[in-house]
């Protein structure tokens, strides 16, 4: 019997940011941004069906993974649904693809280069001006956060 490893059988498809627009703009495609809501509310892909369900989480101690991730996913998406998964860069988007092909989801591509690839093609941003972009059972509560200067600096 031929038994492969789960990196075999699920192994991730990386598209560049291009072809990801492509998809998102002429087909069924829906996109998932993995990034902190932080992140995602200073700026994100502008593309019809943008979910945000962060992946991993800042602490103090540094990040660490969501472990809700799939529960907040699965009211929002089905496994037959085809997904592109986006962050930041491009890493923390193919743990959270690999997390969904593990779990059975079908059609989902990693966004290679993530949000700054994004943006370094010119392609469509929108910045949240609060209104929350995540399905109706929303995968965080969003918090009263003391208003910081815009001059503070990460």
């Amino acid at each position: 019997m031929n038994i492969k490893s789960s990196s075999e059988s699920h192994e991730v498809i990386t598209i560049d940011v291009l072809k990801a627009n492509d998809l998102l703009g002429n087909s069924d495609y829906r996109y998932l941004d993995v990034r902190t809501e932080e992140e995602f509310k200073k700026g994100h892909v502008d593309v019809k069906d943008v979910t945000n369900i962060p992946n991993m989480f800042n602490t103090p101690e540094g990040r660490v993974k969501n472990p809700n991730f799939l529960e907040q996913v699965l009211p929002l998406f089905t496994k037959d649904d085809h997904l592109i998964v986006g962050c930041q860069s491009g890493v923390r988007s193919v743990y959270a693809t690999t997390d969904l092909l593990d779990a059975g989801f079908k059609h989902v591509y990693n966004m290679g280069g993530g949000y700054l690839a994004w943006v370094q093609n010119g392609l469509p941003v929108a910045v949240d001006s609060g209104d929350k972009k995540s399905g109706p059972q929303g995968p965080t509560v969003a918090l009263p956060v003391p208003h910081q200067s815009s001059l503070d600096v990460k």
